[in-house]
C-alpha cells in the first residue's frame, strides 16, 4: 500500500443478451485460440503481450507475409505504461478479501445501490458493478443495456444487474449513490433527491445538477471514464479488483476514450488501462478493443462519425521505390451496411480530418455487410481513388467516393495484402493528380468534444470547414446538376 501510494504521488507531480452478444464472445474465445493468445498466461506485459511478441522495428507489428502495421495509440499506451502497471500489481495483495485498514471509505456508501444514468452505457454499467465490489453494495441498471455492454458482461462472465426498479421496489428507502452522471435529466426518475448518499463522476457540473438536503459522498474527477476512478480508488486503497471487475473496467476505459484516442483520454485513464489490462490477464489489448467495437458497432444509430472512423483503425508503414508512408485503414463490420451509408456525408470529411491530424499519405474506410459477405471503400480523395483503382479495380459511385468491393470482407486478409502487392510492385501517385481537400490547415479542422445533447455522449467534431463540403453531396450519380467536383482544392477555401 505504501508502494502505491508512493508511485501514485509521484505520478500525480509528474503530472441485450442475445444469439449475437453471445456470437461475439464466442468469436472472441476462437480469434483468441486461433491466434494463440491466452488471456491468463503467466506473462500479460500489461495488455501488451501479443504486440511485443510480434514487434518489427520501433512501432511494427508483424503479421504473415511481411505485412507490417503501425501499432495503435492504446497498444503504444500500455507498452509505455507496462513496467509502472506490472510494479503496481505485484504491490497489490493477490487475493480481493484480504483485511486492512482502511484509507478513508465512507460508510455511507456501504449497503447503497450503485446506478448510473438512463440510456445506459458500459462506463455507467461497469463503473456501478466496480464501486458496488469496492464499497459493498449492490450493482444496478437505470435502463436497458446495449450491445457493447452486454459483450463485455458476457466476456467478464458477470451477472446482469437488476434494475434499479426492481431493487428499490424491495427496498423503497435504500440509499443511492449516482455513477457516471450527477444530472436530474439523466437520473432514472425513480430515484428521490432524498435517497441519494453519494456521486461519483467525470462529467462537469451544469445546470440541472441534483440538490440535495444533507452532505454526500461527492468524487468527481476531470478524467476520461468514471471507470477510471473506481480503477485508481481500488489501488489508492491497495485492493485488488477480481479478474471479472477489472476486465469490466477495463473494457469501460477503451469504450469511453474511444481507445484512449478521445478528446478527454488523461493520462491517469492510460495507466488504469495498462494495470487493468495485467490484473485481468489480457495479453492483446487490440484484440480486445477491436471485439469490443464491433459488439459495439451493431447499434449504429447511436455511434457518431468520429466513433466509426478511429474505433477499428490500422495504420500500415510502407517504403517502397514508389511510395513511403503510413496508410490508416477503418473497418466497420455490420449487419445493415444501408445504416453506416447514411453517414456518408458525415464519415467523408471525418475521414479527411483524420488522415491530416495523424499525418497519413492514404486512409480507407470498409464498410463490410457479415451477412451478405461483401464490402464497400469509402474514397475521401485522389490518391485514395487512384490506389483503390489499382488495387480492387471495383465499380466506383457516389460521385467517385465509393467502391465496390464485392465479397472481399477482410482486412487482414483481403485488403491490406492487396495494397502491399500493389505497393510494391511500384504503383506511385501519378505527378499530375489533382490535389485533394487533405491540404486543409489543421486550423480548419475544428475540434472536438463531447455532444451535451447527445444521450450517448458521443464526441463529434465541431467547426471544421470541410463539414459544408460534403453537406449537399447527392446519394448517387443519377442527377447531372448535382455533381460537383471534390477532388480539387478549390472546393475549400484554404489560407
Amino acid at each position: 500500500r505504501r508502494f502505491v501510494s508512493l508511485f501514485l504521488s509521484r505520478e500525480r507531480s509528474r503530472s441485450t443478451m442475445d444469439n449475437s452478444n453471445k456470437a461475439a464472445a464466442a468469436e472472441l474465445d476462437a480469434s483468441k485460440k486461433k491466434q494463440k493468445v491466452q488471456f491468463h498466461s503467466d506473462v500479460h506485459r500489461a495488455g501488451a503481450a501479443e504486440a511485443l511478441r510480434l514487434a518489427s522495428g520501433d512501432n511494427g507489428k508483424k503479421y504473415d507475409n511481411d505485412i507490417v502495421r503501425k501499432r495503435t495509440e492504446v497498444e503504444e499506451q500500455v507498452i509505455a505504461k507496462e513496467s509502472d502497471a506490472e510494479h503496481i500489481v505485484k504491490s497489490l495483495p493477490k487475493a480481493t478479501d484480504v483485511p486492512k485498514v482502511d484509507l478513508f471509505l465512507p460508510e455511507i456508501l456501504k449497503n447503497s445501490i450503485f446506478v448510473g444514468h438512463v440510456v445506459t452505457d458500459l462506463d455507467s454499467v461497469a463503473g456501478a458493478v466496480g464501486a458496488a465490489a469496492l464499497y459493498g453494495g449492490t450493482p444496478a441498471l437505470a435502463s436497458k443495456v446495449n450491445s457493447e455492454t452486454q459483450f463485455a458482461l458476457d466476456m467478464w462472465k458477470v451477472e446482469l444487474p437488476r434494475t434499479i426498479e426492481e431493487l428499490l421496489e424491495e427496498d423503497p428507502k435504500a440509499d443511492v449513490c449516482l455513477v457516471d452522471h450527477q444530472q436530474t435529466s439523466q437520473m432514472n426518475p425513480i430515484i428521490s433527491s432524498d435517497q441519494i448518499v453519494g456521486v461519483i463522476d467525470h462529467h462537469a457540473l451544469q445546470s440541472k445538477t441534483i440538490v440535495t438536503d444533507k452532505p454526500i459522498y461527492i468524487d468527481i474527477r476531470p478524467w476520461g471514464s468514471m471507470s477510471t476512478i473506481v480503477a485508481h480508488t481500488f489501488l489508492t486503497h491497495g485492493r485488488r479488483p477480481s479478474v471479472s471487475v477489472a476486465g469490466m473496467l477495463l473494457c469501460a476505459i477503451l469504450s469511453d476514450t474511444l481507445n484512449l484516442l478521445g478528446p478527454t483520454t488523461t493520462d491517469w485513464d492510460r495507466l488504469m488501462v495498462a494495470v487493468l489490462a495485467e490484473i485481468a490477464g489480457v495479453d492483446d489489448i487490440q484484440l480486445l478493443a477491436s471485439q469490443q467495437f464491433k459488439a459495439k458497432s451493431r447499434e449504429l444509430a447511436s455511434m457518431s462519425a468520429v466513433a466509426l472512423v478511429n474505433g477499428d483503425q490500422k495504420t500500415f508503414s510502407f517504403n517502397s521505390p514508389g511510395f513511403s508512408g503510413d496508410i490508416g485503414f477503418a473497418v466497420v463490420e455490420t449487419t445493415d451496411d444501408d445504416a453506416i451509408l447514411d453517414k456518408f456525408n458525415e464519415l467523408l470529411p471525418e475521414l479527411v480530418a483524420c488522415k491530416k491530424e495523424k499525418g497519413l499519405s492514404c486512409i480507407f474506410m470498409a464498410i463490410v455487410n457479415i451477412v451478405k459477405l461483401k464490402s464497400c471503400l469509402l474514397l475521401c480523395g485522389p490518391t485514395e481513388k487512384h490506389m483503390a483503382i489499382e488495387a480492387f479495380g471495383g465499380d466506383i459511385s457516389r460521385m467517385g467516393k465509393l467502391m465496390d468491393l464485392g465479397n472481399r470482407v477482410s482486412r487482414k486478409k483481403d485488403f491490406i495484402p492487396v495494397i502491399t502487392r500493389v505497393i510494391k510492385a511500384g504503383w506511385s501517385k501519378p505527378s499530375d493528380m489533382r490535389r485533394g481537400m487533405s491540404t486543409v490547415s489543421l486550423s480548419q479542422l475544428g475540434h472536438l468534444e463531447i455532444d451535451p445533447n447527445d444521450p450517448f455522449g458521443n464526441v463529434k467534431r465541431i467547426g471544421s470547414s470541410l463539414d459544408s463540403t460534403f453537406k449537399n453531396l447527392p446519394a448517387d450519380d443519377d442527377d447531372e446538376e448535382k455533381k460537383i467536383d471534390i477532388d480539387i482544392d478549390e472546393s475549400l477555401v484554404i489560407g
